[in-house]
């Protein structure tokens, strides 16, 4: 009795369609290609349109520093003016609204009238006003340079020695600092004047 053929073993058939190496490199280099062509593609995150997004809001402006030319100061000047002689600006109680610190002086024909310094501020509603004064008129100092530096006042302030000394002239010269602590502008620099 004949056995019908038996088929050979699937191992040992050459099949065209059979895998080899070669084949397995090529779909793995293919694939890469694809995999590395659609990250080129993709959309960019940066700049793709997103409609369900409502249209960004513009940036509030920051509030502007008080204007020193829009405030009664609390400094008598009879018949004459009072005149801003030097201004700065700078946030000094850390609230992020900005305060303007203004040397102001009587209008005087000739000489150097004595400064006053006041600091100004800007309510949330309402005008701006003084609400420091930093340094009094009848002190007889007149204010050389004026900044706000990292949430402090300083300035330059230029006196006389005597009543001899012509008031074009100043001979004394001092720095000074005020910084606010504990709900007051502390002076933190000695007040000591030096001959110029």
């Amino acid at each position: 009795m004949q056995h019908p053929a038996v088929p050979e073993l699937a191992h040992t058939v050459d099949r065209p369609w059979a895998t080899r190496p070669i084949h397995w490199v090529a779909t793995a280099a293919a694939l890469a290609a694809v995999v590395a062509v659609s990250g080129f593609l993709q959309p960019d995150h940066a700049t793709a349109a997103q409609t369900d997004d409502p249209e960004p809001q513009p940036r509030s402006a920051p509030a502007p520093a008080p204007d020193p030319a829009a405030v009664t100061y609390p400094l008598e000047c009879g018949p004459v003016k009072a005149v801003v002689a030097k201004k700065a600006t700078g946030d000094l109680d850390g609230d992020g609204r900005p305060e303007t610190v203004a040397a102001v002086h009587c209008q005087a024909g000739s000489g150097s009238p004595p400064d006053a310094v006041y600091v100004i501020t800007r309510p949330r509603e309402g005008e701006p006003r003084v609400v420091a004064t930093l340094l009094d008129a009848k002190d007889r100092r007149t204010v050389g340079a004026l900044a706000v530096r990292g949430g402090a006042v300083t300035a330059t302030l230029l006196g006389y020695s005597s009543p001899d000394v012509p008031r074009y002239r100043p001979d004394l010269r001092e720095e000074a600092k005020w910084r606010w602590q504990n709900g007051a502008f502390t002076r933190s620099t000695p007040d000591k004047a030096r001959t110029v």
